[in-house]
């Protein structure tokens, strides 16, 4: 497998980038990481598809995060300038064809920026385990407590009322709620790539998303795209996994508001649809891509 890194200079900082797979003239898959700030490791589980497929994957560290760290910079941390980097790469990388992945957070960013830009060259899109409202997406969270205990969900409330979400009661309810809907535990035959240690972009998270999954409290809680779904005209793969935070019922707004969507539903996973069932998403990605430049 031919891997290619580098680094491409933007708003005065380093992006830096990750290229499986060789040269091919079909377009790219430009995978989308999560966060803002979890970086790109956990989609080497699909490497793989590069050579499967006859294309290259092409990866980054969203700026903030991973090999392109960075914080002490409260300024900076707004969505568009995530849209303007993703641009950036297409120009530098001269990805004049792709097809874009994003998930959870990355697939706001692919709305984003097929919205907001408009751009040629996107053939396709793969929103996974992913939203258009971050309102809705808090309320879909709320609506599942019941799977909690009574002293978790006490811990919770308490946390939210009080705006304080360091408390341990809190801290471990949180942990809980993301063991069943997210991902993990990861042991020692997991791949390397998901439990090596990274740098997590703790600033631009706390920015946008705020403290935690359940209540959006940065400048995600009035993020919403929904109305504006109909503007995306290249075709939509929507992913979900049965026990994701991306609810049955924020998937299928995706997949109703996008003119030509297809919804796929994957048994026994969470929201990293691809660790939990690495063949069966492959296989998912490999009949979207398998007729299409």
């Amino acid at each position: 497998m031919v891997i290619t890194e580098g680094r491409m200079p933007f708003a005065g900082h380093q992006t830096w980038y990750r290229i499986a797979g060789g040269q091919s003239s079909l377009a790219p898959l430009v995978l989308l990481h999560g966060g803002p700030g979890s970086c790109h490791d956990y989609f080497e589980v699909l490497d793989p598809l590069a050579e499967r497929l006859g294309r290259q994957l092409v990866t980054y560290d969203q700026l903030g995060c991973g090999n392109s760290y960075l914080d002490g910079c409260p300024e900076l941390w707004k969505t568009d300038l995530w849209v303007r980097e993703l641009a950036a790469l297409r120009e530098h990388l001269g990805l004049v064809r792709c097809h874009l992945l994003g998930q959870s957070w990355g697939g706001m960013l692919a709305i984003q920026y097929l919205i907001e830009r408009k751009p040629t060259g996107v053939e396709s899109v793969i929103l996974s385990s992913t939203l258009s409202s971050c309102a809705l997406w808090g309320q879909e969270q709320h609506a599942r407590l019941g799977v909690l205990s009574a002293d978790e969900r006490a811990a919770i409330a308490r946390a939210e009322a009080s705006g304080t979400y360091d408390d341990p009661e809190f801290r471990a309810a949180e942990a809980h709620f993301m063991r069943i809907f997210c991902s993990g535990p990861y042991g020692d035959d997991a791949p390397e790539c998901l439990t090596r240690s990274v740098r997590r972009g703790r600033e631009c998270y706390l920015a946008t998303q705020g403290d935690n999954e359940l209540s959006p409290t940065g400048s995600f809680k009035d993020w919403d795209y929904t109305g504006r779904l109909a503007e995306i005209s290249v075709p939509a793969l929507v992913i979900s996994g049965e026990s994701d935070l991306c609810s049955p019922r924020v998937a299928k707004t995706l997949a109703d508001g996008i003119p030509d969507a297809r919804w796929e539903l994957m048994p026994g996973c969470r929201h990293m649809c691809f660790v939990d069932d690495t063949p069966g998403y492959m296989r998912l990605l490999e009949e979207w891509l398998a007729n299409k430049a």
